[in-house]
């Protein structure tokens, strides 16, 4: 366990020097412009790594909960721990999030200790991992593309649109399979599995404010149908009239 903390802690350092170098290179930027690319390479290598491990090293995460932890499920999940609590500690400290993006954060912290304490469950853990990571990307991108006044384009509607679609299947339907299949099986010790009804819990809170911003969106681009329609419409008519 020793051995953890010091890789842990070693993770800790390297997101936090990954930070401030882009500070350093981007100083025109602001900081959250420059942790949010931190957040985006994190997002971008936890998918990577998850992906491999859930999908190729195995084993599947769906018929064999509660398993021992690997070695390559360990580095990924002190890789991901060292980013939660750099990016937990930003966020408190610049009070950018509100206290349900902090939940997450705690909570996920709290699971990966849990996990590498225990020494198990590592697989179901990193599939979490994967599943609530797949839309980071597309998160920070919908961000960037508002500071760079480019959200307005067809772009920034794909953005969306798969941002959404991946949330609800991933989190909603994927996350939900994998929240019964951790419960109906004997060897998951009960606070992973109390973790992971915390997890599925909150991911439906999240839930709650994508269908209103998808409610918003859908009115917005119903509103633009309308106006691109009248707008045709006077055009016509003027053609006529000359």
């Amino acid at each position: 366990m020793a051995l953890l903390i010091v890789y842990a802690l070693f993770a800790l350092s390297c997101w936090v020097a990954f930070y401030f170098l882009l500070c350093n290179v981007n100083g025109h930027r602001s900081c959250e412009w420059n942790c949010r690319l931190v957040t985006l390479v994190h997002g971008i290598l936890a998918v990577c790594i998850t992906a491999y491990i859930g999908y190729v090293d195995g084993p599947w995460p769906f018929t064999y909960p509660g398993t021992k932890n690997t070695p390559l499920q360990i580095s990924a999940l002190v890789l991901s721990l060292g980013y939660f609590i750099f990016d937990m500690a930003w966020c408190v400290y610049f009070r950018t999030e509100g206290p349900v993006m902090l939940a997450h954060h705690t909570m996920s912290i709290l699971g990966i200790l849990l996990t590498l304490w225990l020494g198990e469950s590592g697989i179901e853990s990193c599939a979490v991992l994967f599943g609530s990571e797949i839309t980071n990307p597309l998160l920070q991108a919908r961000w960037f593309l508002k500071q760079t006044g480019r959200y307005g384009t067809r772009l920034g509607d794909v953005v969306d649109v798969l941002f959404v679609l991946l949330f609800v299947t991933m989190r909603i339907f994927v996350g939900g399979t994998m929240l019964y299949c951790e419960l109906v099986s004997p060897r998951p010790r009960f606070f992973i599995k109390c973790g992971g009804v915390a997890m599925y819990a909150l991911s439906w809170v999240f839930m709650v404010d994508i269908v209103r911003f998808a409610r918003r969106k859908s009115k917005a681009w119903h509103r633009q149908k309308e106006c691109l329609k009248e707008s045709l419409t006077a055009n016509g008519h003027e053609g006529k009239r000359d």
